[in-house]
């Protein structure tokens, strides 16, 4: 019998400076929203929000390219690193094999059996204001993406480039106009194709 067990992919330590940061902030998201499920986390929500804190500001200081900083960069990155993986086996077990419950947590997962198939339509739950110019969106997971692509455009506008997201709780369109209404859309990028179709269009006035 082929196994066909869910496991949590632990790619996230191959991304990007920029991109480990909105995984890990996916993960905080995730691990909050779940608080009722995810009652033992080895490394809390809290210390996890430090780390990347830690971990984002390092990055910021080692833009000016002291050998130093980039060592303690480097060393923020590693801490992050190593509690993202200590939470992720831990969300493994406690999932038991659920992928739907697995990617509630904010991690993506793979599997020993993970045949090819076609990503399915995102399906856009709620579209929130966060800060100033920033629109937040929900959606529902979507089992083997890779991360999804963005796109967003102003009334009578045409879409700009896509964005990428390394995971569906890290969904963040900034740098837009007070009291703008925008219309996005967004795909999951993996599966045999290599991506999913576009979700309906969702509008929303950014604050």
């Amino acid at each position: 019998m082929a196994d066909t067990r869910v496991r949590v992919s632990l790619s996230f330590a191959q991304l990007s400076d920029h991109a480990l940061s909105s995984f890990a902030g996916g993960v905080i998201d995730g691990l909050t929203a779940q608080a009722t499920v995810f009652t033992a986390l080895p490394v809390t929500v809290a210390t996890l929000t430090t780390l990347r804190s830690t971990f984002d500001q390092a990055v910021a200081t080692a833009t000016r390219g002291s050998t130093t900083d980039t060592a303690l960069k480097n060393n923020a990155r590693a801490a992050l690193i190593d509690a993202l993986r200590k939470d992720a086996l831990y969300v493994e077990i406690v999932s038991d094999n659920d992928l739907a419950v697995l990617l509630s947590s904010g991690y993506q997962s793979t599997s020993t059996n993970r045949a090819q198939a076609p990503l399915g339509q995102v399906q856009v739950v709620a579209v929130e204001n966060a800060q100033t110019g920033e629109l937040k969106v929900r959606i529902q997971p979507v089992a083997n993406a890779r991360s999804f692509l963005g796109r967003i455009k102003a009334a009578g506008s045409e879409f700009g480039p896509s964005v990428s997201f390394a995971s569906s709780r890290a969904i963040l369109f900034k740098g837009l106009t007070a009291g703008i209404t925008y219309t996005l859309q967004l795909c999951a990028i993996g599966g045999s194709t290599g991506s999913g179709d576009w979700s309906d269009p969702t509008s929303h006035m950014a604050m």
